[in-house]
């Protein structure tokens, strides 16, 4: 494998398209300074990968791109082609030639690509890296990198030959792992985390899978018991109603016969009134007739009236004669007028004439004035020109003078700099033939040393009792943490009561703002404006006296859930609702209404006093209530029920008793609104006892936490303290680690010591040469002040002489009489012009006032003719009504004689009619009387049956409840429900009791008492997460996959942990083999450039072969010293060469690239690495750049660069060898 082609385009100062051909061998590259040899090598290193700019003699990327020169224009681009003969198969790639390509644009966007295929730069260097060409380029020495070999120190030689063992790709594995390593603890600590979380809740979720699997056991129990209670509830309630069926009968009979007398009556009563209405109209008619003929009779006799009052004062009247203007005066006043107009109009026309000559001449002196104003600012311009050009000159001649000045100090500055110079050369001579002595080892390292590993000593003690200290501190952490736990406990059971309250209480609200099936949609059709007379749920509308609440709940019975409307036209519509809507049924409280009379027993305390209702409902609530009365016990409702049997008795604790039916309680457990309010305020005071006990547990917890808190700042604090040992022990051990490095620095401090030694000689020259140039700048700093001196007297008689014209020139522009003069010209005219504008429009608003007058007297003229003629007209007229009102008035007293007539007959008739009109309505009022009456006895009749319904209403409500609750509570029909659980089904046996247990006969008591038991160990379970059973189920099945997950981690970090153990064995063989190799080829090599000296390498930590750096030995013949420092530049310069050739030797390359790397070099030794580049040439391709002729002698092929005119590098080739 060797270097084929190297193509440059753009690149540097190659902007021509440049092709260098090499073959193996050695290659020379000559050229002079500056021509652009050193680029081939950039442009090398570059398309193989390199990134850094400053390796490539750059700012930064884009400097590599052709900048462009005076006579060329940049370029946007740089390219690099390197194409690789690969005819051994070195690179594993399938080609027996490679072309690696890298373009850059100014934008600073690169793009590679292998044999014309865009690719990676990772791909790039991955290729060559296989082949032993290293990603740090060691295959490339450029200028100054031999002395940066020799100074980087142990491990910076050690990395050279990593580099060329290629050791770097193992260290890339293991970082990579590494890397793993570190992204998978963090991905293993939170699923360790993540799995004792788990674990943590595992337990407590285990605990509410029992309770929920036994309170699921104990639900069945208490649904079975339930649903026997309400199956026994329907049986009961549908045995009663059938029962009161029969009642009615009787009832309905009396209204039957009430009935058939009121419609007699009512038939009667519809007669009169129908013959009422027969004869009122005749009677309105004769009526209607007597008030016509009298009216007719006062208007005939008001029309005669008015008839003579207008024949009279038209006999009377007389034509005034009209007193207006004559209008031929008018006429002649019309004339007139218009000769004045046109005698004004002409006045005008003058003034109009004098305004246009005014304005003209007023516009020439404006012009007049504008000309002088111009002249005097050109003159004023002309002078600050003149102003500005004097201080123009007194700069220059005060810059002169400046310079002058600055001159003479640069003098004094110049031989007092010359005076300095020579006194460093002779200071610096001094030094350099003093500084003789050879370095000697500082005696004071090994005592520093020593107290350094004393320090360390003390420092471990100081922090092992840190950590013993902070154990007591941990353990009042551990405690004030477990209080902080059982505080939180105490906490989370407060809260869970105050959470279970809450729940309670809002399921009550619930409870309480719905109602039957139907009830929240007559609720809703209520609230949005749909349904009109929607009062709301009985249960809310009463306010009942405290203690009366389950007695009052037992008396209204299921009336107490209903709906309150207003009225049964609010019902009739409600009930509709329901049936469109399909809604359900509801029960519905009809308001409205008188309060039914009832009589009151002294005595007694009635529960209608007992509750407080808005007036709207207050007569049906009454009429449910009255004749309920409220007792202390069941013995005392029987003993007043025996004395009055027309009452019903309800205790306080809600049973009811009547005179031929009784009820104990509420139903099978379940509780009315009434006392689910009653609980709803219990609930509510025990919710405000429990958050003041979940406060004071809180502040219970705040004050451990706080505690905690202490405890956790003093834990903090001993780790502060441990940690400052710790600190301690870190520094103390750094501080042994400088003064081992200061050790090892001892060699480095000698090459420094040398090398300001061959400084100081340079500052000898160097001073000399400031002193000699030092006295020239001083004589040239002489001419230079008498050139500004006499420069500066020759401005200043200028600068006199424009001062003396600026004066007279000044003097002239302040010559402004002229303008004042035309200024008041100006003044004067302007005002003239104001005059004979004024002249103008007084002239225009007298032609205005005096404009149309003659017009107006002629209208006048024509409209007093025309308003003689009216006059004429309306005596005409006059005349002929005045006739008319005569044969009027004769007429009308003839028409009101035969109206009297006629008024007198309709006055007979009116009186017959309303004689009979009495008759009539004296028999009406007998019969109104007799249909008031049986309407009465009928409404209560109806008031008896409708109570009836109410009660059965109540009770099929009731049924219907139960019915809608079995279906909805518990899934069942009502068929169903009886024929499963009615009371002759017998009730399954206990399993707790074993299998020969039996069925038993269904006994209410027994299944109130299992109901109340399941209830009560519901209630002792506390709150039941029904999910819990299938969360810990989830959680059990997460829980084991993160566990197995948890285990491929660590088994993952196990395999981690090995792979970087083999890349560390591995490293170790390759970079061993590697050492011994090169050492033995640097021996040999040294050898042979420093013919009887003494060569080695050796490694800083021997026990250690992943850190150890690798030193460097070197002994000239003839020398006694060993270190590189006290080396000349020469022998430094083959030191380094012997190493990087050892190190080639030892893991050889296909090719290298040398740039004047012999420059320091004499001809000897110039020869011997020739001898030696002779010895690489065998197996690898060598390019050098060069200056010296043997090296150049040498070489298979030579090429020649150098630099045109317009700054492009040109490339000559010569071959010397076939």
């Amino acid at each position: 494998m060797y270097l084929k082609n190297l193509t440059l385009r753009g690149f540097k100062s190659f902007a021509s398209s440049t092709t260098l051909k090499f073959e193996p061998g050695i290659t020379a590259v000559v050229g002079p300074n500056g021509s652009g040899k050193s680029n081939v090598v950039d442009a090398l290193a570059w398309v193989m990968g390199e990134q850094g700019a400053k390796s490539l003699r750059g700012g930064k990327m884009e400097d590599v791109i052709f900048a462009g020169t005076a006579n060329r224009a940049p370029l946007g681009r740089a390219e690099v082609v390197l194409t690789i003969d690969n005819t051994d198969g070195a690179l594993p790639i399938d080609y027996t030639e490679v072309t690696i390509s890298r373009l850059m644009f100014r934008s600073g966007s690169s793009e590679y690509a292998i044999n014309g295929d865009p690719c990676r730069l990772l791909d790039i260097q991955e290729l060559l890296s296989d082949s032993g060409i290293g990603r740090e380029m060691h295959v490339i020495i450029g200028q100054g990198q031999l002395d940066r070999v020799l100074h980087s120190g142990p491990e910076g030689r050690r990395a050279v030959i990593e580099e060329a063992a290629g050791v770097l790709k193992h260290r890339k594995r293991k970082e990579k792992a590494l890397r793993k390593l570190d992204a998978m603890q963090g991905n293993l600590t939170r699923v360790q985390d993540l799995t004792g979380e788990l674990r943590r809740q595992l337990k407590p979720l285990g605990k509410q899978a029992e309770i929920a699997r036994r309170a699921a056991v104990i639900q069945a129990d208490l649904r079975d018991a339930r649903l026997r209670l309400l199956a026994d509830d329907l049986v009961t309630l549908r045995t009663r109603l059938e029962q009161e069926a029969a009642d009615e009968a009787a009832i309905r009979e009396r209204r039957t016969e009430t009935e058939r007398a009121l419609n007699e009556a009512q038939e009667r009563e519809r007669v009169l009134e129908a013959e009422e209405a027969e004869q009122a109209p005749r009677l309105a008619q004769v009526q209607d007739t007597w008030f016509r003929l009298s009216a007719l009779k006062e208007r005939l006799r008001g029309v005669a009236d008015l008839a003579a009052e207008r024949h009279r004062n038209a006999a009377e009247a007389r034509e005034e004669e009209r007193r207006g203007r004559d209008p031929e005066d008018m006429e002649r006043e019309a004339a007139e007028i218009r000769e004045q107009e046109e005698m004004l109009r002409a006045a005008l026309e003058e003034a109009q004439d004098g305004l246009s000559a005014a304005v003209e001449e007023r516009s020439g002196a404006e012009e007049a004035l504008a000309a002088e104003e111009r002249r005097l600012q050109a003159a004023a311009r002309a002078a600050a020109d003149r102003r500005e050009e004097l201080a123009r000159l007194r700069g220059r001649v005060e810059a002169l003078r400046s310079k002058a000045a600055a001159g003479r100090s640069e003098i004094g500055r110049l031989a007092d700099a010359r005076e300095e110079a020579e006194q460093r050369a002779e200071a610096a001579q001094a030094e350099f033939e003093a500084f003789e002595a050879e370095v000697v080892e500082d005696p004071e390292l090994a005592a520093e040393h020593e107290a350094a590993q004393e320090a360390l000593a003390t420092a471990k003690d100081a922090a092992e009792s840190a950590r013993a200290a902070l154990e007591g501190p941990r353990r009042a952490l551990k405690e004030a943490r477990s209080a902080v736990g059982s505080a939180r406990s105490a906490d989370q059971a407060a809260q869970k009561k105050v959470a279970a309250l809450q729940a309670r209480i809002e399921a009550l609200g619930l409870t309480l703002a719905s109602a039957a099936d139907g009830g929240e949609t007559l609720l809703a059709a209520g609230a949005d404006g749909s349904l009109d007379g929607v009062l709301g749920t009985v249960a809310s509308l009463l306010n009942v006296r405290p203690g009366y609440e389950t007695a009052i709940a037992a008396a209204l019975g299921n009336a107490a859930e209903a709906i309150a409307v207003g009225s049964l036209d609010t019902a009739e519509a409600a009930l509709a609702l329901l049936r469109s809507r399909d809604s359900g049924r509801a029960g519905l409280l009809v308001g409205g209404g008188a309060a039914a009379a009832s009589s009151r027993l002294p005595g007694i305390d009635y529960a209608a006093d007992a509750v407080t209702v808005p007036d709207g409902v207050r007569p049906a609530i009454e009429h449910l209530l009255r004749d309920v009365a409220v007792v202390d016990d069941v013995p005392s409702a029987a003993a007043l029920v025996r004395r009055e049997p027309s009452l019903r008795a309800v205790t306080r604790d809600g049973e009811l008793v009547g005179a031929h039916w009784a009820q104990g309680g509420a139903a099978a457990g379940a509780q009315s609104l009434l006392q689910m309010r009653a609980t709803l305020d219990e609930a509510t005071e025990d919710l405000a006892a429990a958050e003041t006990a979940a406060g004071v547990a809180a502040g219970d917890l705040t004050a451990s936490m706080e505690r905690e808190h202490a405890a956790q700042t003093a834990v903090e604090a001993a780790e502060a303290a441990a940690n400052e040992a710790q600190s301690g022990v870190n520094q103390a051990q750094a501080e042994l680690d400088r003064v081992r490095a200061r050790l090892r620095e001892f060699d480095a401090q000698a090459a420094r010591e040398a090398q300001r030694a061959a400084r100081l000689e340079a500052d000898v020259r160097a001073a000399r040469g400031e002193a000699e140039r030092l006295t020239k700048a001083l004589d040239a700093a002489n001419e230079s002040l008498e050139r500004d001196t006499e420069a500066a007297e020759e401005l200043a008689m200028r600068l006199a002489e424009s001062e003396e014209a600026a004066e007279v020139a000044e003097e002239a522009g302040h010559d402004t009489e002229a303008r004042e003069e035309l200024n008041a010209r100006c003044q004067e005219l302007r005002a003239v012009e104001m005059e004979a504008r004024l002249s103008v429009r007084t002239a225009e608003e007298r032609v205005q006032a005096i404009a149309g007058r003659a017009d107006a007297l002629e209208r006048g003229a024509r409209r007093e003719r025309e308003e003689r003629a009216r006059a004429a007209q309306r005596r005409a007229r006059r005349e002929e009504q005045a006739r008319v009102a005569k044969a009027v008035h004769r007429g009308a007293r003839t028409a009101l004689e035969r109206i009297e007539h006629s008024l007198a007959a309709a006055v007979r008739r009116r009186e017959a009619a309303e004689q009979a009109k009495a008759a009539r309505e004296a028999e009406l009022k007998v019969v109104r009387t007799q249909v008031r009456e049986l309407s009465a006895t009928l409404e209560r009749l109806v008031n008896v049956v409708h109570g009836n319904e109410v009660a059965r209403a109540e009770q099929r409500l009731r049924l219907e409840q139960y019915e809608q609750r079995a279906l909805d509570e518990f899934g069942l029909e009502v068929e169903s429900l009886v024929s499963e659980y009615g009371p002759d089904q017998p009730v399954p046996p206990d399993p707790d009791k074993g299998e020969d247990a039996q069925p038993a006969p269904y006994d209410r008591t027994v299944q109130e008492k299992r109901a109340r038991i399941a209830e009560r160990q519901l209630n002792q379970l506390g709150k039941v997460n029904p999910l819990a059973l299938e969360e810990f189920a989830a959680l059990e099945e997460r829980h084991a996959f993160l566990t197995s997950q948890l285990e491929d981690l660590k088994k993952t970090q196990r395999e981690l942990l090995g792979l970087v153990k083999e890349v560390d064995d591995r490293v170790q063989e390759v970079f061993g083999a590697a050492y011994d190799d090169t050492a033995r080829e640097f021996e040999r090599i040294f050898a042979r450039l420093f013919p009887g000296g003494e060569g080695s390498l050796s490694l800083t930590e021997p026990g250690d072969m992943l850190a150890t750096g690798v030193e460097v030995s070197a002994r000239p013949p003839g020398k006694k010293v060993k270190r590189l420092s006290l080396l000349s530049g020469g022998e430094r310069s083959l030191v380094a060469i012997a190493f990087l050739v050892a190190v080639f030797k030892a893991r050889p390359s296909p090719f290298y690239v040398l740039d004047e790397v012999e420059a320091a070099l004499d001809d000897t030794n110039t020869q011997r690495l020739l001898t030696v580049f002779e010895e690489l040439r065998e197996a690898s391709q060598l390019i050098v750049i060069t200056h010296q002729k043997r090296t150049m002698e040498g070489a298979d092929a030579l090429y020649g660069v150098s630099m045109r005119n317009d700054g492009v590098t040109q490339v000559v080739s010569q071959r010397l060898r076939d």
